[in-house]
């Protein structure tokens, strides 16, 4: 099979398989349907590129996991990330309208209803974790609490709202993207490994570097796109950074040098996976994917 239809296949088949898993796993509207219950759905179903869960299901294939164990770490990882886009979107964050193409969670149910929308995805994602066939639930757990935590997103968050205004250096941005949205990428790979064979440390640690270089380039690459794509590429709103004065890596380096070290980062990936061999294949397409996606 050509290896672009192999990709495509694997990462439609993953992506269908997720939002299966997140369907049964959220609150049944059919009935006694809450508003809280329509907005998790609203939230999480339907939409995204599911990236972080197709990160999971092929890490969990370095280390030879049974898709229905990496189920639940692709699905944790996707609630996580649903639930900070949520809060993030909210007008005491971001303040935006615009989210997968559709009215962010707060235009369409309040932001009270959105505010505990988040909090239940947050638990929800735990509570997938912790009910899981995982070998180690509880450290899969207090790994997911590290990447979404002070150390991980919210500590992340928090730069980027104090930076406003302000020209971060380069290790400074970093920093701060490592945080908010390297973290739960890294989180990810690292879940997905769990749900297999135990890994020996240098595999652990080919997996970790290729996580931290993803990450990385995944927001810059966001940055690219919010300067030159458009809400309807996007399914969100284009531009957002400049209007808010936030530091990105465009306004840091411009568009050419942020678009040459998101291809330095791919390359980056790419070497930490050599060590791992063909297992890690589909972690080197999603790598490409990153770096060269529209939207």
């Amino acid at each position: 099979m050509n290896p672009d239809l192999a990709w495509q296949v694997w990462s439609e088949e993953r992506q269908r398989r997720v939002e299966h898993v997140l369907d049964r796993l959220l609150p049944s509207v059919e009935s006694g349907a809450t508003s809280l219950h329509r907005a998790m759905r609203y939230a999480v179903l339907g939409g995204g590129k599911r990236v972080r869960p197709l990160l999971a299901y092929a890490a969990g294939e370095v280390a030879g996991a049974d898709p229905d164990v990496a189920d639940a770490a692709a699905a944790a990882v996707e609630l996580i990330h649903a639930y900070s886009l949520v809060h993030d979107d909210l007008p005491a964050m971001d303040n935006d309208t615009l989210r997968r193409g559709k009215p962010t969670c707060h235009v369409a149910f309040g932001e009270a209803m959105a505010l505990l929308a988040g909090d239940a995805l947050q638990a929800l994602a735990f509570d997938a974790l912790a009910r899981a066939r995982l070998p180690d639930p509880a450290a899969a757990c207090a790994l997911l609490a590290e990447a979404a935590g002070e150390h991980g997103m919210a500590g992340g968050q928090a730069i980027d709202l104090e930076a406003v205004g302000r020209t971060l250096d380069l290790a400074e941005l970093e920093t701060m993207h490592r945080m908010k949205t390297g973290a739960l990428i890294r989180a990810a790979v690292r879940l997905g490994a769990a749900c297999g064979r135990p890994l020996a440390a240098p595999a652990l640690a080919a997996l970790d570097a290729y996580a931290q270089a993803a990450g990385l380039a995944f927001q810059v690459v966001d940055d690219v796109l919010d300067v030159e794509g458009s809400a309807e590429t996007l399914g969100k709103t284009a531009g957002k950074d400049a209007l808010q004065a936030k530091p990105t890596f465009v306004s840091l380096l411009g568009p050419a040098a942020a678009k040459a070290r998101a291809e330095a980062l791919r390359r980056e990936a790419h070497a930490a996976l050599a060590p791992l061999g063909g297992a890690a294949r589909r972690l080197a397409e999603l790598a490409d994917w990153i770096v060269l996606r529209q939207r």
